[in-house]
């Protein structure tokens, strides 16, 4: 864990609204908050339109739970909007999908802490409590960049990735590692004006705009099959 300005108090209430889209999990997280912060008010959303609805109707949270993948947003754009229409709720991601640039993409973004899934409701109410006193959450495995995809064939199996050239799974697998352009091109033995041309291409393929919507879809694609990457295996299945 990494915490910024780490918390003097786990208690006291709030208001919070939990943004998922599983119920199962969502009563999960809302009793285990219930638990370490007792007579807080609670809210709850399964889109990203019933959470700008139920923020339009006057509901001023302290917190908001938020989960990357509802099924009205891609990517980070459900999170970007999210802060558009709410910019005073602290916001504590909580996603199945995971990797060391998404996570610091979030809170570049405005996130004030990432959570897996996964984590214990001891893990859960101390990363609120550090954000409700002014810190930022980062668990440890994504301080530090982890090592990339080392096993081609894990792309090369999975069907909505088969597509890509070889040079362009090396250097998808790099990116959901989180490395620069720089460090790719030194890596891999090229300039670093064709890493730009081949992640341009890559982009395209994949039919995204950026690196992080491409982490995305690479992740979620290696989850579904069977092949995830270490940073995206923190799932809860319900």
């Amino acid at each position: 864990m990494y915490m910024l300005n780490p918390p003097e108090a786990s208690g006291g209430a709030f208001r919070v609204l939990i943004v998922d889209d599983h119920p199962l999990y969502g009563d999960a997280l809302q009793s285990a908050l219930e638990l370490g912060f007792e007579g807080s008010e609670f809210r709850r959303a399964q889109t990203l339109a019933e959470t700008l609805d139920v923020l339009s109707d006057g509901f001023e949270p302290t917190l908001i739970v938020f989960d990357l993948r509802l099924p009205d947003v891609t990517g980070m754009s459900g999170f970007r909007k999210l802060k558009a229409h709410s910019d005073t709720a602290h916001v504590l991601v909580v996603s199945s999908l995971a990797s060391t640039e998404l996570v610091h993409s979030l809170i570049e973004a405005g996130a004030d802490g990432f959570l897996p899934k996964d984590a214990p409701s001891e893990t859960l109410n101390s990363a609120i409590a550090g954000i409700l006193n002014g810190g930022r959450y980062i668990p440890s495995q994504f301080v530090h960049n982890p090592e990339p995809v080392s096993d081609i064939h894990a792309f090369e199996t999975n069907p909505e990735l088969s597509a890509l050239t070889g040079q362009q799974m090396r250097i998808l697998s790099l990116i959901c590692a989180g490395k620069p352009n720089k460090q790719i091109a030194y890596e891999l033995s090229l300039a670093e004006a064709t890493v730009k041309a081949h992640i341009t291409a890559l982009l395209r393929r994949l039919g995204v705009q950026n690196r992080t919507q491409a982490v995305v879809v690479a992740e979620s694609a290696l989850m579904r099959y069977g092949n995830g990457a270490p940073e995206a295996q923190a799932y809860l299945s319900h």
